[in-house]
């Protein structure tokens, strides 16, 4: 914390104060709601929606609604919204973002600004990351608001477009922030009003914003349809880029070679430079595609397709990684998002790179496509009259959050005092040694019943991990890319007495991991990164 904020709070103090107040009203409705029978608090929701249509607003209302709902959690979950997470709930409805740690309900929360919004009858969407999540909460969120009198729907990856219409038409409705941004570019196409299948975008709650608006942000959701290209060349260029020799160049460059743009001496058909992610045939390589291929100038503007076809053949091979960058899945080729470690349904890599990962697979090579429409979810997101979001994790990106969004970020007090405990990071000479030592660690935790939580950057990392335990006789589960099916069992098992769980780092996400009385007097869940991410704000994922 630097001095000014020292002297003068930071900005969350700042907003906390001006929202307290409303919070105290919201608390003082708590008997008269109480006293309510569920008839009564049920008749609330019309109630409201008359005082809207006579003029009230949706702040004016916000205290004895945010008690209805809290009431009717009680009642129906037997779960009553804490003043944090009222709190929370506040900042929601006014378009911001709330950062509250894990364990602190942000579900819950998500209850009353959705409840709130729903009233003017013009749809609420609460946005999550992935299909399980949707379905989770609909179900399970989903009965207060089915108590009070408003209707829920689910949008799921398989639903037609008649089921997709109905669900969009309900007063609350969850969805995927990839299902939602592909229905808007569908509705953008459609030719006929009737094929249409969203309402006017007003109002959305993202959870796990900092995924979606940030690390998602200029991904680009494209619908496309297939051009008429053959496949031949990608399996020509693959057969050839095996045969391919990769090479290094000799000695080191100096400044003063790079600056006069001086030619190393190099060896082998092709030279990789990971670090900028680019393939350079040398000179010897050249020659062997021009044999190839029968061609007599590899330079030649009308080789411009072979060329990057055999660029697109080498990155496949030696740039891009199974069951890192992508899985193979029932004969096809699938995009592991690099941030949440989930795959990308639907997704393709462009410019023929996901042609060229097919053919070194020997999956079936699907034809190139063309665009017909596409989006990035930063537009998308902007186009709606009013956003909020919730994450643990969103004061380091604060800055991008007002200049792109227009949203502050407000920290939620936690209910109880956090009991966490960081550790300092232990630094190993080699890797085995390091991974010797997190299984070492993850025996002394087992041995006396504390469940532990291994989180690892790449599929390979768990995976390696998990063989290391299997040696050692220690009973686990995986959750990575390759099971992400299986999400849902896994995390609702690795908080109990005894359980191991490697995870890459898709557990950090919206998945909530509760601990049994016998773990807890264990020890609680102990957590074991074994690398670091690129982001600061990914690493607290897994600890938060």
């Amino acid at each position: 914390m630097g001095l000014v904020q020292k002297l003068f709070g930071t900005h969350s103090e700042h907003e906390l104060k001006r929202i307290y107040p409303i919070a105290d009203k919201v608390e003082s409705y708590r008997e008269a709601m109480g006293a309510l029978s569920d008839d009564e608090l049920k008749g609330k929701t019309q109630e409201f929606k008359e005082r809207l249509k006579k003029g009230e607003t949706l702040d004016d209302i916000l205290p004895e609604a945010y008690a209805v709902v809290r009431e009717a959690g009680k009642r129906v979950l037997g779960m009553e919204h804490y003043r944090v997470q009222i709190i929370g709930g506040i900042v929601l409805h006014q378009g911001r973002i709330a950062e509250m740690r894990t364990g602190e309900g942000k579900t819950l929360v998500s209850t009353l600004p959705a409840y709130l919004n729903a009233l003017t009858e013009q749809g609420v969407l609460v946005v999550t990351v992935n299909d399980y999540l949707a379905k989770r909460d609909a179900e399970w969120m989903g009965q207060i608001h089915q108590f009070l009198g408003l209707s829920v729907g689910i949008v799921l990856h398989d639903l037609k477009d008649d089921e997709r219409r109905a669900a969009y038409a309900c007063d609350i409705t969850y969805v995927t922030n990839n299902e939602l941004g592909f229905d808007y570019l569908r509705d953008n196409m459609a030719i006929y009003k009737e094929q249409l299948v969203l309402r006017d975008l007003k109002y959305c709650i993202i959870d796990e914003v900092d995924s979606v608006l940030i690390d998602e942000a200029r991904t680009p959701l494209i619908i496309s349809g297939q051009s008429g290209k053959s496949t031949k060349l990608y399996e020509l260029c693959d057969v050839l880029a095996r045969q391919l020799e990769r090479g290094e160049y000799k000695g080191e460059m100096t400044k003063m070679q790079a600056l006069m743009q001086e030619d190393m001496e190099e060896d082998g058909d092709f030279i990789v430079n990971e670090k900028d992610k680019v393939v350079n045939l040398t000179e010897q390589g050249i020659h062997k595609v021009e044999k190839f291929f029968h061609i007599d100038n590899y330079a030649d503007p009308e080789n411009l397709e072979i060329q990057h076809n055999v660029t697109l053949a080498l990155r496949a091979h030696n740039l891009m990684f199974r069951d890192k960058d992508y899985v193979v899945k029932d004969d096809e080729v699938l995009i592991v998002d690099e941030f949440t470690g989930r795959i990308m349904p639907g997704r393709r890599f462009s410019d023929g790179l996901h042609q060229a990962i097919e053919a070194k697979e020997h999956v079936k090579v699907k034809r190139e496509s063309k665009t017909l429409a596409t989006i990035t979810f930063q537009n998308f997101f902007n186009k709606f009259e009013k956003k909020a979001g919730m994450t643990g994790t969103a004061l380091t990106e604060e800055k991008e959050f007002r200049e792109i969004y227009n949203m502050d970020v407000v920290e939620i007090p936690t209910n109880k005092p956090v009991l966490r405990k960081d550790l300092n990071d232990v630094v190993y000479k080699t890797k085995k040694a390091k991974f010797e030592a997190v299984v070492d660690s993850v025996i002394e935790s087992h041995e006396k019943g504390q469940p532990v939580l291994v989180g690892t950057i790449t599929i390979d990392t768990s995976e390696l991990i998990s063989e290391m335990l299997k040696k050692k006789g220690i009973k686990h589960n995986v959750l990575n890319a390759k099971y992400h099916e299986l999400e849902a069992e896994i995390v609702s098992q690795a908080g109990k007495h005894g359980a191991v769980t490697i995870a890459t780092n898709m557990a950090g996400r919206g998945t909530d991991i509760k601990l049994d009385d016998d773990a807890k007097a264990a020890g609680g869940l102990k957590i074991i990164g074994t690398e670091r991410h690129e982001s600061r704000r990914i690493d607290n994922h897994l600890k938060d």
